[in-house]
């Protein structure tokens, strides 16, 4: 009987000796489970972290190297007259009836979308000699390009375009190649580019764009049409200045779409 009962004990110490070692294993591979499949997930991780670093990359550098479309000349009509006078650029035929002025930054997304809805009515009303605008290219978003600073370069650039008599084909071209807000705008190079393009061949256009000739003026327009209560309107029920601004006899009138039949019938302000 003694022998008997060592050979159990020994059997059932066989057993547990078995299903410990069982335990042992199962629990190693759902260990190297748990190992792969985070391991799995990092890697994972990182490539979608990578891949978004390398799309906002590119997006912030999407206009790097990349010609600015002067796309179809504006015609202006007979009589219309580019002037520069200090950072305001009037364009229209002498003894237009009626007179606007324009507030845009050049990388304000709105004032793109303004330009695309109506700058072919602006342009139409300035060949009938029905309109003058007055245009004034604001620096509100200097900052929010990558890197700062496009917002003042392409002003300055436009003030440069206008002494050319090129200003509204420079202008359109800008805003229909706009740039996004938060990303790289274009160089000096390519805004000299692209005065070539549209048939400036003064040097002293790009001498102009190099130097930030403008630029003082430009930033000295952009603090009075910050302060002017004038040009203030309600934006989330606080009044402040932003773009696009339009003004009839210095007073900020509604941005509606109605805005321009307004103005030329006289009932704007």
């Amino acid at each position: 009987m003694g022998g008997a009962a060592r050979n159990a004990r020994k059997s059932r110490q066989q057993a547990a000796a078995a299903r410990s070692v069982a335990q042992a294993r199962g629990q190693a591979g759902g260990d190297r489970k748990r190992v792969i499949a985070v391991v799995v997930a990092v890697v994972v991780i990182a490539a979608l972290v990578i891949g978004g670093v390398l799309w906002i990359n590119s997006s912030k550098n999407s206009t790097q190297d990349t010609a600015i479309k002067p796309g179809a000349t504006p015609t202006l009509g007979a009589g219309v007259v580019e002037k520069r006078d200090g950072a305001v650029i009037s364009v229209g035929k002498p003894g237009a009836p009626k007179t606007v002025d324009l507030y845009a930054d050049f990388l304000c997304p709105i004032c793109g979308q303004f330009q695309q809805t109506y700058g072919s009515q602006v342009e139409q009303a300035i060949n009938d000699g029905k309109l003058t605008v007055r245009y004034h290219m604001m620096i509100l978003l200097n900052n929010r390009s990558d890197p700062p600073g496009y917002s003042l370069e392409s002003a300055n650039a436009a003030l440069a375009a206008a002494d050319a008599q090129k200003f509204t084909a420079f202008h359109d071209a800008l805003f229909k190649n706009q740039p996004e807000e938060g990303g790289r705008g274009y160089d000096k190079a390519q805004l000299i580019k692209l005065g070539q393009d549209i048939g400036i061949t003064d040097p002293k256009f790009a001498e102009a764009i190099n130097s930030g000739a403008y630029d003082q003026q430009l930033q000295a327009a952009y603090q009075q049409a910050v302060n002017d209560p004038n040009l203030q309107q309600d934006y989330q029920g606080q009044r402040s200045f932003g773009t696009p601004t339009l003004a009839v006899n210095g007073k900020a009138i509604p941005t509606t779409p109605d805005w321009l039949s307004k103005v030329l019938g006289g009932t704007a302000g």
